[in-house]
């Protein structure tokens, strides 16, 4: 028995990976259904077993999916490089990454970056809000497609936005309101989509009212791209991520291959989204199934093909790629490729996407996050941030059964979005507050105080929003990797919503350093949560609202 819950609490995303390798989908599809009986046994178990702290040392590592090391290809990243088995890999130099630290700087970045867009503007985000702040980006928009069309030489500049429905179309002034205007004046050149989760259909559809019907899934990418220079961000494109509401972002300058993957991912959503119109209604794209009055099973099947054709060619241009520089018989140097005039600095960092997309079948973000997790050794450490402390029962059981240090910063109610929201919105800090106690008494239950801290973030006047982990290997004072991008590792990311971010793994002592300071900022504005710390009155959990978290949890 214990064995067996060892096993069970351990990851066993090593049969998933089987799943990814060509010419066994029958025994993918066996251990696939193993996999999901024990994940529904562990999900059951009231508490864990001490047996869990074993985990690691039963669960099968990576090495079926690492690619042999390349001894031409850069040193040091080889413990990574299998992920490029999942997805494509993109080597830049770290000169062209940099990490922003503030809303101010991704609001001015973003405005500056559309004024002098000449090819593409592609923004993909969870909704528009309709302030000025807001209206101001759409005005920039609009000018600089005014002038591509009045330039001696016009330019061929599109525009292409992706939102989620249910959000986009909140109330009576929303995203689509704010931006019709713009599909009115340039027709031609602006396309807005809106994703619409085919789980919300029928009578579920009719009966859950505004803004409740965003619980059962949106699109909840951030990717915000100007001809070949891409922002990866958590913030939605609204006043507070402008201005108070602390996120992470990264600029990725120059980079034309990430820029067209991004750009191939969102068209590849949008091709399955509702198309708004002139007058504002919304249309199928031709030949594409309804997202809710089609076939589920069909629609996504067409999703999932359309997705995924973009991730293989993407994953097979780079291939291409890396074989033609590590690998082919004109190898250059750097000194001459110089002389050719190609002076593009040698890569010294690497980008995946990664990308999750449950109700499509598509969980690659998962996958690797997990793995991650898995493969953290000893003396390793991990911080990991979230706005909504909500872990999977499979990261919480990580977290606690593995053997690196964790350090995990979280929003304090105060700072919580929902912190003052009325109505039922308005308990839902002390929900997160419930379900972060629930896991410190796990920790303590388990003697992890050394190993898994959590913190608090807290800034007067602002909220926290901010997602991702650093990993620094065992040994290192600078993290060699980063996840940045939309998901929370809560429920809701990996099953629910539509989700995108990169993995950054990086050589480059300057961008080690700038990530590490990106940590730092961010936790130095917290507090290190004990058993004082839930003795607060802001702390203390009204009995109705403890009962009602297990039941509703998976949609927040």
């Amino acid at each position: 028995m214990a064995a067996a819950a060892a096993a069970a609490a351990g990851p066993v995303l090593w049969r998933r990976l089987l799943g990814l390798l060509p010419g066994r989908p029958g025994l993918a599809a066996l251990l696939g259904r193993l996999s999901d009986r024990l994940g529904r046994n562990r999900d059951r178990r009231r508490r864990r077993s001490p047996w869990l702290l074993l985990a690691p040392l039963l669960s099968p590592t990576v090495p079926q999916i690492t690619s042999p090391p390349c001894c031409l290809c850069p040193e040091g990243v080889h413990r990574f490089q299998w992920i490029r088995n999942l997805v494509p890999e993109f080597g830049v130099s770290s000169s062209h990454v940099r990490v922003l630290s503030s809303p101010a700087e991704f609001f001015e970045l973003m405005k500056g970056q559309i004024k002098v867009a000449k090819r593409r503007v592609v923004m993909a985000s969870l909704y528009l809000g309709t302030g000025p702040l807001e209206q101001e980006l759409v005005d920039c928009l609009e000018s600089t497609l005014e002038k591509s069309l009045q330039a001696k030489f016009p330019s061929d500049l599109k525009v292409s936005i992706l939102l989620d429905f249910t959000r986009g179309s909140r109330g009576r002034k929303n995203s689509r309101t704010m931006l019709l205007p713009l599909l009115q004046r340039f027709p031609e050149q602006v396309r807005v989509s809106l994703f619409h989760t085919p789980n919300l259909r029928g009578l579920l559809r009719l009966l859950i009212p505004e803004r409740f019907n965003e619980t059962i899934g949106l699109q909840h990418i951030k990717v915000y791209l100007f001809d070949n220079n891409v922002i990866l961000s958590g913030a939605n494109l609204s006043d507070s991520y402008f201005t108070n509401r602390q996120d992470r972002y990264v600029f990725l300058q120059d980079c034309p291959e990430i820029a067209d993957f991004f750009t191939e991912l969102v068209d590849a959503v949008g091709d399955v989204s509702l198309q708004l119109q002139g007058d504002d209604t919304v249309q199928v794209v031709e030949g594409m199934v309804h997202p809710y009055k089609g076939d589920r099973a069909a629609y996504c099947r067409a999703a999932n093909k359309r997705v995924m054709d973009v991730i293989n060619s993407a994953r097979a241009r780079q291939q291409v790629l890396h074989a033609q520089t590590f690998h082919g018989n004109s190898l250059l140097t750097q000194e001459d490729a110089a002389a050719a005039g190609d002076r593009r600095p040698a890569p010294d960092t690497w980008i995946y996407p990664l990308i999750q997309m449950k109700p499509f079948e598509i969980q690659i973000d998962e996958i690797v996050t997990e793995t991650l997790l898995t493969e953290a050794e000893r003396g390793a450490k991990v911080y990991l941030t979230t706005g909504y402390f909500n872990l999977t029962q499979a990261y919480m059981d990580l977290v606690l059964g593995t053997r690196a240090e964790y350090q995990i910063l979280l929003a304090s109610p105060e700072v919580n979005g929902f912190f003052g929201a009325k109505g039922v919105a308005g308990a839902i800090p002390a929900a997160y507050v419930h379900i972060e106690r629930q896991f410190f008494s796990e920790v303590c239950s388990l003697g992890q105080q050394e190993r898994v801290q959590l913190q608090e973030y807290w800034r007067r006047g602002w909220t926290f929003h901010a997602k991702g982990l650093w990993l620094y290997l065992a040994g290192s004072s600078l993290p060699c990797l980063t996840l940045i991008g939309s998901p929370n590792f809560g429920y809701r990311s990996v099953h629910r919503d539509l989700e995108a971010q990169i993995a950054i793994v990086t050589e480059s002592r300057a961008l080690q350093q700038q990530l590490h300071q990106e940590q730092e900022q961010l936790y130095l504005r917290s507090g290190v949560v004990s058993s004082a710390t839930f003795e607060q009155p802001s702390r203390q959990v009204k009995l109705w609202v403890k009962m009602v978290t297990p039941l509703i949890k998976n949609f927040f």
